[in-house]
């Protein structure tokens, strides 16, 4: 596939290039958009599936709104491959998630038509609708369109800018893209609901054979009328948001531009809010996506051949690690259970959900339903583990802190992609999830140096009967897998070495770096205590007590610096008076941008080499 032809894609390089093609043009150009996306994902990673099944719709909505004075607004981002290319951003397409390349997401400062950021799911109905309520305040006339998948429609979010767009009735356009898939696939009744095809088509036959009917005058018209309503209701897939107060339109073939034109033209001419209906194949156009949606979504570097990873080496990673261990204590204890939204496959969960399906429990796009429906399974004996990634879970603080901590129940918080994610940038990097866990009461939390720690931390948060959290990051790690899982001392630090003249403390797989510094500085002749604080929830004493030895300290995390947990020993040091030359290392206070992670964690210091550096000035006096 790679040095493909691309006729027609080379001579659109602006919205304008599109608009001036025959439409006749566009199904030949849309096949083309899909082979680039497939040809430059190959190369940098990224989100596949959804894209290649983004194409046709994403061609029509440029070909026929006025962006960027129409604004089109996508949820999540993920699928709006398509619309960065045609917008101009086509030549610089081959630096996609790369650092100070273009972003896997829309983004505001990266081009006018990115007239709203995104990254995180269910949020383009809401947004839509204050794009369009400041149109008419302002008395100003666009159209305004809400791109949004059908795993998206799960979340609370989404549902509850459609309950307030039904009542405002004001001119909106949501485009439903229904693939019956957000990451893995969908679950849940309000997915059950938009995808009654097989009821679809038979109301759409009868439909047509009765409104002929009616249209010919014959006596039984008002008999046709009423059973014409009655087949509406049972057979519509659009009743629910016709209820709502939307003007439902479709299902109409996702990939048949015609047709999406024509469904499109119709939308522009209805005042008041609309739901255009379409139906798509995520992973469209390129085999292997289309066979295996859940691990195409998000992809490595690949071979386009045969599909196959490009930077897999065979090594584990830690939501692997993860999983298998709670799948090992679930077969001992039957009360164990696991929760998540969306995210079987992301979280690894997929694993319990195989040898345990009565087990696992997937709420959808829908975090705080899932911490709330984990506290209830926590009431009744059972004990929940609710694995969410750092930055999703930033969803559902209020019922951590309201439903689970206060009532102090045993979930346990299994929190993946802590820390610096990479190429997904700033929407996704797990950087604040001790900054807004730290503070809430009856809440431990964990954090292991190494895959087997992780283990042991997840062992010992289930046997604990209290709230929990334990943070882990997005990377490979070696697994010396000891048999014995030994329980944790809450709270009890790990110290490797002591020194008299410099202390440093990491928290976190950051250890390794740590780990570093500490043998160069041996060999500089400094002398120093290292220690793994395993908690960032409740600080060990010991730490301050070494502290105080030393004089002098460095402390390293993961995570922003703010309220973290380098802000946690410096208060517990002012508890005890001890007056310290500390110096912190961690995410400084601003978002980090995209970029590979050893080359961010190099960036901002989380390097042994600037650890090296400050236990030098330390040590100097400096």
């Amino acid at each position: 596939m790679s040095g493909c032809n691309y006729s027609l894609l080379d001579k659109i390089k602006s919205i304008t290039d599109l608009k001036a093609m025959e439409k006749t043009g566009l199904p030949a150009l849309s096949e083309e958009i899909r082979q680039f996306i497939i040809e430059n994902v190959s190369k940098s990673g990224g989100h596949l599936g959804a894209s290649l099944g983004a194409v046709e719709f994403t061609v029509a909505l440029h070909y026929l709104f006025e962006s960027p004075k129409d604004k089109i607004i996508w949820d999540v981002g993920h699928q709006s491959y398509a619309h960065k290319i045609l917008t101009g951003r086509k030549d610089r397409f081959h630096t996609l998630r790369q650092y100070q390349g273009i972003s896997g997401f829309p983004k505001i400062t990266e081009s006018e038509h990115d007239v709203y950021g995104t990254g995180h799911s269910s949020t383009s109905i809401s947004a839509a609708l204050g794009f369009a309520k400041a149109r008419d305040l302002k008395k100003e006339n666009y159209d305004v369109i809400a791109v949004i998948g059908d795993g998206a429609m799960t979340g609370g979010n989404a549902l509850e800018a459609i309950n307030q767009a039904g009542y405002l009735n004001t001119r909106i356009i949501v485009v439903l893209n229904d693939n019956r898939m957000s990451i893995s696939e969908n679950v849940g009744a309000l997915s059950l609901y938009t995808h009654r095809i097989q009821h679809t088509d038979v109301y759409h036959n009868i439909k047509e054979t009765l409104q002929e009917l009616i249209e010919k005058g014959d006596e039984l018209k008002e008999k046709l009328i009423e059973l014409k309503r009655y087949l509406k209701e049972v057979g519509s897939p659009g009743l629910l948001f016709e209820k709502l107060g939307f003007n439902y339109m479709g299902p109409v073939d996702g990939h048949k531009i015609e047709d999406i034109l024509d469904i499109f033209e119709q939308a522009k001419q209805i005042n008041g809010p609309v739901l255009v209906h379409l139906l798509t194949t995520k992973g469209k156009g390129y085999s292997f996506a289309e066979d295996n949606k859940a691990k195409y979504h998000g992809v490595n570097p690949f071979n386009i051949e045969d599909g196959s990873d490009i930077a897999c080496d065979g090594a584990l990673s830690y939501t692997e690690v993860f999983a298998d261990a709670l799948v090992e204590l679930a077969q001992k204890d039957a009360s164990i259970v696991s929760v998540t939204a969306a995210m079987p496959d992301g979280t690894g969960l997929y694993k319990f959900q195989k040898r345990f399906p009565e087990r696992f429990f997937d709420v959808g796009i829908a975090e705080q339903h899932a911490v709330v429906f984990a506290a209830g399974l926590a009431c009744k004996g059972m004990k929940p583990v609710c694995a969410i990634y750092s930055s999703f879970l930033q969803r559902a603080y209020d019922a951590i802190v309201h439903d689970v901590c206060l009532q102090e129940l045993p979930v346990v918080f299994a929190i993946d992609r802590a820390g610096i994610v990479g190429a997904d940038g700033p929407t996704h990097h797990g950087c604040f999830d001790i900054s807004f866990l730290r503070h809430i009461p009856n809440l431990t939390i964990m954090a292991p140096k190494d895959a087997d720690e992780l283990r042991k931390m997840l062992f010992t948060a289930i046997g604990l009967n209290k709230p929990v959290a334990i943070r882990y990051p997005r990377g490979c790690c070696f697994l010396n897998h000891e048999k014995e899982l030994a329980v944790l001392e809450i709270g009890k630090c790990e110290i490797v070495n002591e020194g008299n003249d410099l202390t440093i403390v990491s928290i976190g797989t950051i250890f390794e770096e740590a780990c570093k510094a500490y043998k160069i500085l041996s060999k500089k002749g400094i002398s120093a205590t290292l220690i793994n604080a395993r908690f960032a929830k409740p600080i060990d004493a010991k730490i301050i007590e070494h502290i105080g030895k030393t004089g002098k300290a460095v402390l390293i995390e993961e995570n922003a610096l703010k309220g973290g947990f380098g802000s946690a020993v410096l208060e517990k040091c002012q508890e005890n008076k001890v007056n310290a030359k500390v110096r912190l290392i961690g995410i400084p206070d601003n978002f980090i941008e995209q970029g590979h992670q050893q080359l961010l964690r190099k960036k901002y210091g989380l390097s042994f080499e600037n650890i090296v550096n400050i236990g030098e000035d330390l040590h100097a006096g400096r």
